[in-house]
């Protein structure tokens, strides 16, 4: 049996979910890096089912959306609910040269995971210069 001692208990747990914590932040954790030609963002959404998650472009905005909840049946009696219920989204600012048409997103085992393509006009180029007589020419072409 689960009792309680502390009177402020309750202040801090509510605290910690409000505010966050080093360990456990309020909003949802991420991890981001580069793959080749794209961006790879993994979201940690656990026990959030996969029909509450939106994920949404707007101009240079990615942002994600998604709802866990929970509610014990009448025959249920709660001795501890500590994990955060409710909705959760999180913005993340998409530079110009990534190619918002072409997002692709999975979800697996709890995590989100966001593939974004880096668009072919920032994709790195070589640039290869030739002379002739007294002009120069200068010619771009893919590095890839």
């Amino acid at each position: 049996m689960l009792m309680r001692t502390d009177p402020f208990r309750d202040l801090d747990r509510f605290a910690q979910q409000a505010l966050g914590t080093r360990m456990r932040p309020a909003v949802m954790p991420m991890d981001a890096y580069r793959e080749e030609d794209r961006f790879v963002v993994h979201f940690d959404l656990p026990g959030v089912d996969s029909s509450s998650i939106d994920l949404t472009v707007e101009k240079s905005v990615l942002t994600v959306a998604a709802e866990r909840q929970w509610q014990p049946k009448e025959y249920q009696e709660v001795i501890a609910s500590e994990r955060p219920q409710g909705n959760f989204s999180r913005q993340l600012f998409l530079g110009e040269g990534l190619d918002t048409e072409h997002i692709e997103a999975s979800y697996d085992n709890g995590v989100l995971t966001v593939r974004l393509p880096v668009a072919d006009k920032a994709k790195p180029r070589k640039v290869e210069v030739t002379t002739g007589g007294d002009a120069k020419q200068i010619r771009a072409t893919s590095a890839a």
